[in-house]
């Protein structure tokens, strides 16, 4: 059985989907622009991909393998659509906010990844554990990037005025090429933080 430690750890940093594999990059860099949009959307995709390789586990010694990418696809969409469904219920700003952003979810490779990469392979609460931690890393990214972003483009966090009226906001953080520029600025100091022979095998 995984170690829950390991998998945690391996989640939010040692195998983190951005910076260490740099996928699910198209909504880190569509979303960023605000921290609540950033928050909704990792918790969004957290629940999606917990609830996906818990689901991908428990059936997996029934799913015949020449369909079964297309059986975890199938799971991922039903998730994604509860998920879709309580945020215009609930949260109906906030789902126009993320516009087609919470539907691509379904086509999001974190979560087909680990379906594929850990709950085929492991048993149900490992799994939906390791779904929780990739999901908490991806989240972790988002809210970094968004963090930048948000101060100096707007001079808020979460929405609340931290800088004065001196400030002259940076429109290119709220635009696209703001976001690559912090992103890819994240992705370099997280691999100076790596191990020397990490660097060198040129593992992500």
């Amino acid at each position: 059985m995984a170690n829950p430690k390991k998998i945690i750890k391996d989640g939010l940093w040692d195998d983190n989907p951005i910076f260490r594999q740099v996928i699910g990059i198209c909504s880190a860099l569509a979303v960023t622009n605000l921290m609540m949009n950033s928050l909704i959307m990792g918790l969004g995709l957290m629940f999606v991909t917990a609830f996906s390789e818990l689901t991908v586990s428990l059936i997996r010694k029934f799913t015949p393998k020449h369909i079964r990418m297309m059986v975890q696809v199938l799971i991922i969409s039903v998730y994604v659509i509860i998920l879709d469904i309580f945020l215009k219920a609930y949260y109906p700003e906030m789902s126009k906010a993320l516009g087609p952003y919470v539907g691509l979810i379904i086509t999001n490779c974190i979560i087909m990844g680990r379906c594929e990469a850990f709950a085929q392979n492991n048993p149900p609460l490992p799994s939906f554990l390791d779904g929780l931690a990739s999901g908490a890393g991806y989240t972790f990214v988002l809210l970094l990037v968004a963090f930048f972003r948000e101060l100096l483009g707007f001079g808020t966090i979460f929405g609340y005025q931290v800088l004065g009226d001196s400030w002259t906001n940076w429109t290119i953080m709220i635009m696209p090429p703001g976001a690559f520029f912090i992103l890819a600025v994240i992705i370099w100091v997280a691999r100076s933080l790596s191990p020397e022979e990490e660097k060198e095998g040129g593992t992500i």
